[in-house]
């Protein structure tokens, strides 16, 4: 098998998931806040920012799930089945939502938003095949690459509609879906078919089945895994809290409009998505060690949006993009390796919806603290990271005082 190949199929199937989540962003606010009515912003008499909203949220909560089950899922039928029906499968949830767009139905859309939602949480996926394919350094690397390609989908949706929405509102769209059909293909080259026998006794059989029984839900069983669970949910809550607010605190401190916003995210992005490629080539040393170290930084960039000025703040809203790059490149390959035995679509799934689930209660938790202050969200943020760099520590010395007991039993007296 062509290793590049799966490398660059996977990581485009990752950029595009991630286009096909930041796509409407620029698209959607002219057709609910314009003040112009239509079938989308009118439905039912509800009011626009309402209706918005569910808009926003309806794609993250079909990640969400997706995350939770795809990964699982794919242990048990293979990664190329699911790669391929949820890349078609996101094809088709654009084509509906250009639809759903040309004939202003609300209901369509929010539908068509969630499914391609749905199939777009194949980011576990994604990175299960990397993880089982590959090995050693290639892994760390090829893992690295995937990270970068979903940092560069934050850029590249925004930037694809801002490019394409002025020859009409569904051409966004139909790029979508031909550069989705081009990744089915490259995982079709890049993926030979596999024959899968019958179940085992006792293993779940239908796919209801297998997402009940196999979803990634059921590793929280496992003390190790509830340990990196709740380690993850707190960095993650730091990361998602500066993702979510720090637009708004660039308005508050900087009156910062969308232009210039636009333009901190850009440096944002970049700086992200070239950490994210280094990263891969620079792991080395005790990587909960590493990883601890890289939570501490993250918590330092938050800290210093919250209580730096406006110059501090957007130096430390530039590079937070490196310790966070170095973070996922750490902790995945670690727990791709240690819980390898759990499947690896199912601990990979594990990862992406603690970052889902964080995200969602941070937006939740966020909406209150931001009426006291917009800078107590970032403190908050950061103070979870920096526990989180904290309890990585110590984890790690409860690890290696567990495994010299272990060396001492298995060797020869």
């Amino acid at each position: 098998m062509n290793n590049r190949l799966l490398i660059a199929a996977a990581c485009l199937l990752a950029l595009l998931s991630t286009v096909g989540t930041s796509l409407p962003y620029p698209i959607l606010p002219p057709l609910f806040a314009s003040g112009v009515s239509n079938g989308l912003n009118a439905f039912l008499g509800l009011p626009p920012k309402l209706l918005f909203g569910i808009a926003l949220t309806v794609n993250p909560v079909g990640l969400l799930i997706g995350a939770t089950l795809l990964g699982p899922i794919s242990d048990r039928y293979g990664r190329r089945p699911v790669l391929l029906a949820t890349a078609f499968g996101a094809a088709a949830g654009h084509a509906v939502t250009a639809l759903a767009l040309l004939l202003e139905a609300y209901p369509l859309f929010i539908v068509a938003r969630f499914v391609t939602g749905l199939m777009e949480g194949n980011s576990s996926v994604a990175r299960a095949l990397l993880a089982e394919r590959l090995t050693g350094a290639e892994r760390v690397r090829g893992l690295s690459l995937l990270n970068g390609a979903f940092h560069l989908g934050w850029l590249a949706g925004p930037l694809l509609a801002g490019l394409t929405v002025g020859f009409g509102i569904t051409v966004p769209f139909v790029v979508a879906i031909a550069a989705l059909l081009l990744a089915g293909l490259l995982v079709m080259a890049a993926l030979p078919a596999a024959r899968h026998g019958a179940p085992l006794a006792g293993e779940p059989d239908s796919l209801w089945q297998v997402a009940r029984r196999n979803n990634v839900l059921r590793l929280l069983r496992h003390p190790e895994l509830r340990t990196l669970f709740v380690i993850q949910l707190a960095c993650s809550a730091g990361v998602t809290a500066f993702y979510d607010f720090f637009p708004l605190w660039l308005v508050e401190v900087g009156g910062f409009g969308t232009g210039r916003i636009a333009i901190v995210n850009t440096l944002l992005c970049a700086v992200m998505t070239a950490a994210a490629v280094v990263a891969g080539r620079a792991a080395g040393g005790d990587p909960l060690r590493r990883a601890a170290a890289y939570a501490c930084a993250i918590a330092a960039a938050v800290g210093c949006v919250a209580v730096g000025n406006l110059w501090v703040g957007i130096g430390a809203i530039v590079l937070f993009g490196i310790p966070n790059a170095f973070y996922n490149a750490t902790m995945q390959p670690w727990a791709a390796e240690r819980f390898d035995g759990h499947g690896q679509g199912a601990v990979m799934g594990l990862l992406s919806t603690t970052f889902c689930l964080a995200s969602i209660l941070t937006a939740l938790a966020g909406a209150v603290l931001v009426l006291i202050d917009t800078r107590l969200v970032l403190g908050v943020g950061a103070a979870l990271s920096l526990w989180a760099g904290w309890r990585l520590r110590r984890w790690r010395a409860q690890l290696s005082a567990t495994a010299v007991p272990e060396q001492l039993m298995k060797s020869p007296i």
